[in-house]
């Protein structure tokens, strides 16, 4: 039975997960994989706190290199988290002949195509299902699973912080303020949220998903990236009112003439199945032209999921080397017919917007009518009649059929010039998917 040695980087929550799942599994992994994956060294700044995992104190150290400059190990898990470091550890490792597994999704979406370049050319595996919804192995379905389709579209909730706090809005009547808190209090935000509920974790995702899916390197100022800080009670009621839902959605598209990405809050069907996914939940939706539509629900945080996504990579890695297959499927796809990412103008779809206007007759004409001047049609209307007045204001809301953005952009334009003559401000506006 061959021994395969690993060395982990990074002891906090996900690598006090893996640590504890890789003692616990050794033995029995023996008898059903016959493979002894052994941790041989654990490395961290701080190996004094109690991580709540039972790890004998040799293994641990806090100089890396013990790890790196190693022979007998044979794969490196970096989970420090980061670009400098990360980026410094995983390289060198390469350099030493070393596999890797890696959770860093940030990494990934900035330096991807470098670390894994480098990776082809020393002949080492790098996995990364971890880096992108956490428990559900995404990465493996797109790189493997799905090679057989042209993948359509790609609609993921990967972000359980931001649908935790929507989720909450909408079931508890919170504002975006109060849930956030709640978020926190609980542990599914961030003391700083920032990543999370701007969108730009998210965005790191959907650059590595479509990089593999679209056989291409994308990079996160391709697209349009938005978050949640926007987000009112008012949206998230008026949006149940018309038959939505408000999710942080990621999505890609193939189209005739380009690939259109971008990750913003959106108005989705209250029936449709991603509508159903709650609190800290991610799921995301696949469509391939053989398959049709699948759907991968899971956990995408927390110190098991994320844990058994890279313990899971790294059993596929000990399988490669004891069957001298490493590299037999590589870390991203290269060739194939590279199509442009489609620019913001051209993105098609539908829109919610939500103004604060003067409660007196004429004043949804002349929001109507900006809209049918650059030739954008009505589909839904809900003026609340003072119902609902803030002062001299009232909301209107305007749901409109499939236009273009840069159609869009046009009328927001026109709009800035009814600001403090019949609108408060610029309005909300959120963009509406139905055929999910």
């Amino acid at each position: 039975m061959k021994k395969i040695n690993v060395g982990l980087v990074g002891f906090g929550t996900i690598g006090a997960g893996v640590a504890d799942i890789l003692l616990k599994k050794r033995e029995e992994w023996k008898k059903t994989l016959d493979i002894d994956i052994n941790l041989k060294k654990i490395a961290d700044l701080d190996i004094e706190t109690d991580r709540g995992v039972n790890v004998p104190k040799e293994l641990l150290t806090t100089n890396y290199k013990e790890i790196v400059d190693d022979p007998e190990i044979e794969i490196v898990i970096e989970l420090v988290g980061g670009y400098d470091f990360a980026k410094k550890l995983i390289l060198e490792s390469i350099e030493m002949g070393k596999n890797i597994v890696t959770a860093n999704k940030a990494l990934l979406a900035v330096y991807g195509k470098e670390i894994f370049d480098k990776a082809i050319e020393k002949k080492v595996d790098i996995y990364y299902d971890a880096a992108v919804a956490g428990g559900i192995p995404i990465i493996k379905v797109v790189k493997e699973a799905m090679l057989a389709n042209n993948i359509e579209k790609i609609f993921g909730i990967i972000n359980g912080t931001c649908n935790y706090i929507l989720t909450t809005m909408k079931n508890e009547g919170l504002s975006f303020e109060e849930a956030l808190k709640k978020a926190q209090e609980l542990g599914f935000a961030e003391a700083d949220p920032t990543f999370d509920i701007d969108g730009i974790d998210s965005a790191h995702k959907l650059t590595i998903l479509a990089s593999l899916v679209y056989w291409r390197e994308v990079k996160m100022e391709d697209f349009i990236t938005e978050g949640i800080r926007k987000i009112t009670s008012l949206d998230v009621k008026f949006a149940e009112e018309l038959g939505y839902t408000v999710k942080l959605l990621a999505i890609a598209r193939d189209r005739e003439d380009g690939i259109e990405l971008r990750v913003h809050p959106t108005l989705i069907p209250s029936k449709s199945t991603l509508a159903s996914i709650l609190y800290e939940f991610n799921a995301v939706m696949i469509k391939g032209n053989f398959v049709d539509e699948l759907l991968l629900k899971g956990k995408g945080a927390g110190r098991y999921p994320t844990a058994s996504a890279v313990v899971s990579d790294v059993i596929d890695i000990a399988r490669n080397i004891i069957n001298n297959s490493v590299g037999r499927v590589p870390p991203y796809h290269r060739g194939g017919e590279l199509k442009r990412i489609l620019p913001r103008e051209e993105i098609i779809t539908q829109y919610y917007l939500r103004f604060s206007s003067l409660d007196k007759p004429g004043v949804l004409a002349k929001i109507t009518n900006i809209l049918g001047d650059v030739g954008i049609s009505i589909k839904a209307v809900i003026q609340k009649d003072g119902e609902l007045k803030d002062g001299e204001y009232v909301p209107v809301v305007i749901l409109t059929h499939k236009t273009k953005e840069g159609i869009m952009l046009k009328a927001l334009e026109k709009f800035k010039e009814l600001v403090g003559d019949i609108i408060e401000s610029e309005p909300q506006i959120l963009r509406v998917e139905e055929d999910l």
